[in-house]
């Protein structure tokens, strides 16, 4: 043979030209549009006929890198490849051997054509053809006399980019180990094809090209090392990269923000590109921009995660404007190491929220007196994390763990407030029912400079004005759902919700009524670990910062979902503070000892006051017919029972009570409840069984696992070892008298005292059932009291005569007790 004969497969033809101009020659191929077929080194000549005539390609093969095509299509006048250039190609090849023949015979030393198709059932021989086609042949297309190799002379140890904008061709160290076999895999993946021969990955497309360009010739420089040839250099030497460029600017209290691709603004050219899949474009004056693909992600990442929208559609230039709220989550997704740009935000945006991701920068708080010295650490950073979010006109949750000091922290800021005189307004806590009388007395414990007013209950104020003298007004969930008219009339300086889970529900009339006040801060307080459902985040923050947070809307796919509810909970995150027991354990005792006093509703408050009015009058009798003093005494015992059974629940003496009625077992709720969220286990002492049966029944009722242990219990160790393994028991409840000693229950955490023991000691015993060797917890001690009942007095007594109480209550030694019937009748006075 004269010449080589170059060889045509599928792979070939597909890079040649293309997919779509492929499957164009294809059909012309099958058709049997293909008229004549000649070989000439270096050239492939040939009529094909076209959809407005017969059309004469001529391939020239002198380099398989730089064909070049003259057809007489419109195509072809313009030096591209055609679909009838290869169509001549895919007919070259299947008629390769009779080609081969004629060549061997005649040297093909004339122009004459080959062969001239004939007119047997092309499509199916084609069909039959094609499986061959669809094969790769790693065969050499250089031609006879190849210009010389760019490459040649580089290092062998080197990756080795070569290329122009038509074409990038990369040489691989030779030996290659694993180190590079991620490159190899990008290369591949992007649709080059390796030449054996010269171990070189080709990649001949211009679209291509210009976009694995765009994406990878920073990585092939700074990741790979990559020598680039003088040829690439130089036909490059025009192209240009495009990254990001950030804009801010301040605008009414809050930050313009401007992200763009460099030099995009108003060129609708580049715009079309990058909605073509294109990552780069011809400027007007015939350079070409390439869009970095890691540019391009960045800034749809940004967009998606700024707009809070999953499916957004990527554009060149984002704009929006910043409200306070967002300037920290902004801040902290432009400085991921996913995005990593080089910009800086401005002093002002700095000063807003740097405090809120660094515990240092906060500004210390304007505590004073004696509450100052009584906050611990991290309860005065609390105050001051409260305190920073006041003064930037935004809101937070304070989730500390139970037991940590949330109300006194919350007191802490209403006093900075009121010390700044800041605003004229009073503050407004909202609770539960049953921790209404807690705030009051907490908040007179420990701010005593406040004036504090308690609405709640029958003689609450029914006016505006009588609340305005106030600095502090505490009400209930229940009483502002009754007076919203009252309370949305107000205007508050602050309003901090308890226990959030109350809230939860945005459809609750709460959750509505809590929106509908006008207040210049909000917060929420709550125990649970805010890590619930988004619905549940949403009606939180629609409360906090109304807007901040979004539903999805529309319909997204499972993907575009989950992104979307990562996407809300890390904004909800900046304004959540957590701290847990173990965190703060250097600061903590190993036991923490907290009392809360439950206010009794009205028909509870009933039965009591009828209670003890009878109770005085059937002693007054007994006194005044002479009878003896210990009858007197035993009856005063007898009678004080009665009244410490109306305290912890009105149905041990009268079942027609319904359970809504018992103040301590609406208090207990609560804390179960928080408990259960933050995975603690509570022992439950009473020294009535009756109560400890009431508290079976409500639990069972609500689905939840408890153990019991009274003195009829004869497995007593069988169930406190059940108790210690199984943690998906959460509740113990023990009589006091039966399990107060000889247990070991470090299964536990949290100990809540239903009824107080009027001996201390005796109480201190139970505590000391969970809190001794092998406890590896903080553990809570909490006191459930009767505020304004004969539990109050005892436990203010307590501390005054010890040893008159140590067996003042024990009916057993009632008559024998060293306790005068004065010391009896200061309790029920």
């Amino acid at each position: 043979m004269s010449s080589v004969l170059p060889a045509f497969d599928h792979r070939f033809c597909v890079d040649l030209a293309g997919g779509q101009v492929y499957r164009q020659a294809e059909k012309l191929f099958i058709g049997d549009a293909v008229k004549s077929v000649d070989w000439k080194h270096p050239y492939l000549e040939g009529r094909v006929r076209g959809a407005a005539g017969v059309y004469e390609p001529s391939l020239n093969l002198r380099s398989s890198v730089f064909v070049e095509n003259t057809c007489t299509c419109p195509v072809g006048k313009k030096g591209r490849i055609c679909a009838h250039a290869v169509a001549l190609c895919l007919y070259f090849e299947a008629n390769r051997s009779d080609l081969e023949k004629a060549d061997s015979e005649k040297n093909i030393k004339d122009e004459r054509p080959l062969r001239e198709p004939s007119k047997p059932n092309r499509r199916r021989e084609a069909e039959a053809q094609g499986q061959s086609l669809w094969k790769h042949k790693a065969s050499d297309y250089s031609a006879a006399t190849p210009r010389k190799d760019p490459m040649s002379e580089m290092s062998e140890n080197r990756v080795i980019v070569d290329g122009s904008t038509n074409y990038v061709a990369i040489r691989l160290p030779l030996g290659a180990d694993d180190s590079i076999r991620p490159l190899r895999e990008i290369i591949k993946s992007e649709g080059f094809q390796l030449e054996p021969k010269n171990r070189r990955w080709w990649l001949r497309d211009r679209h291509k090209a210009l976009n694995f360009l765009a994406s990878h010739w920073s990585s092939l420089r700074d990741q790979w090392r990559a020598e680039f040839t003088e040829n690439f250099l130089t036909k490059l030497k025009d192209v240009e990269f495009g990254g990001l460029e950030i804009d801010t600017q301040v605008a009414d209290e809050g930050f313009h923000l401007e992200i763009r691709l460099a030099g995009i603004v108003g060129n609708d050219a580049m715009r079309r590109a990058l909605s073509g899949g294109k990552n780069y474009f011809e400027t007007d004056n015939g350079s070409i921009k390439l869009v970095d693909q890691g540019a391009v992600d960045k800034l749809h990442q940004i967009e998606k995660a700024v707009s809070g929208q999953a499916d957004r559609p990527f554009t060149p230039v984002f704009n929006k404007k910043l409200q306070p709220s967002e300037l920290v989550v902004v801040e902290d997704l432009l400085s991921e190491e996913s995005i990593s740009l080089d910009w800086e935000p401005p002093q002002d945006w700095q000063a807003r929220s740097k405090a809120l991701k660094e515990i240092s920068a906060l500004k210390t708080p304007p505590i004073e007196g004696k509450l100052d010295h009584q906050l611990r650490l991290y309860q005065r950073i609390g105050t001051a994390w409260l305190w920073h979010l006041y003064c930037n006109q935004l809101g937070g949750i304070l989730a500390d763990e139970m037991g940590l000091g949330k109300t006194l922290q919350a007191l802490a800021l209403i006093t900075c407030i009121q010390t700044k005189k800041l605003e004229g307004e009073p503050a407004l806590v909202v609770c539960p029912a049953s921790l209404v009388e807690n705030w009051v007395r907490e908040a007179h414990r420990f701010t005593p400079q406040l004036k504090v007013l308690k609405h709640h209950g029958p003689k609450r104020a029914r006016e505006a004005v009588l609340l305005e003298d106030f600095d502090l007004v505490v009400t209930s969930y229940g009483t502002l759902r009754q007076d919203n008219e009252l309370m949305c009339a107000m205007d508050w300086c602050v309003v901090i919700g308890d226990e959030a889970q109350h809230i939860k529900n945005r459809r609750s009339q709460n959750a509505r009524t809590l929106m509908r006040l006008h207040a210049k801060g909000r917060f929420l307080l709550t125990g649970t670990p805010v890590e619930n459902s988004l619905d549940d985040l949403l009606s939180l923050f629609e409360f906090l910062m109304p807007g901040y947070l979004t539903a999805a809307t529309g319909k997204l796919s499972a993907d575009d979902r989950a992104w979307h509810n990562d996407h809300q909970a890390r904004r909800a995150a900046a304004y959540i503070l957590r701290r847990t027991k173990k965190e703060v354990a250097p600061e903590l005792p190993d036991k923490i000892e907290k009392t809360f006093f439950c206010d009794l509703g009205a028909q509870q408050r009933k039965f009591y006051q009828e209670t003890l009015e009878k109770t005085r009058r059937e002693l007054f009798e007994m006194e005044m017919a002479g009878t003896d003093s210990n009858r007197v005494r035993f009856a005063a015992f007898t009678e004080l029972l009665r009244l410490r059974q109306v305290c912890v629940d009105p149905r041990i003496l009268d079942s027609e009570y319904a359970a809504e009625e018992s103040a301590k077992l609406a208090a207990f709720d609560e804390l179960l409840n928080e408990c259960l969220d933050n995975g603690s286990r509570i022992l439950v002492f009473s020294s009535f069984v009756s109560a400890l049966k009431l508290l079976a029944a409500h639990l069972e009722a609500q689905g939840h696992r408890f153990a019991y242990l009274d003195g009829q219990t004869k497995n007593r160790l069988a169930v406190c070892d059940s108790f210690n393994a199984d943690a998906g028991i959460p509740v113990f409840l023990i009589s006091l008298k039966a399990g107060g000693t000889g247990l070991n229950l470090t299964g536990a955490d949290t100990v809540v005292h239903y009824d107080p023991w009027w001996n201390p000691a005796a109480e201190a015993q139970a505590t000391d059932r969970t809190h001794r060797i092998g406890q590896k917890r903080v553990v809570t001690s909490i006191k459930l009291i009767a505020a304004d009942t004969v539990e109050e007095k005892v436990v203010e007594l307590q501390a005054k005569k010890r040893e008159l109480l140590n067996d003042l209550f024990d009916a057993s030694n009632a008559v024998n007790a060293k306790v005068s019937l004065d010391d009896i009748k200061g309790l029920l006075s």
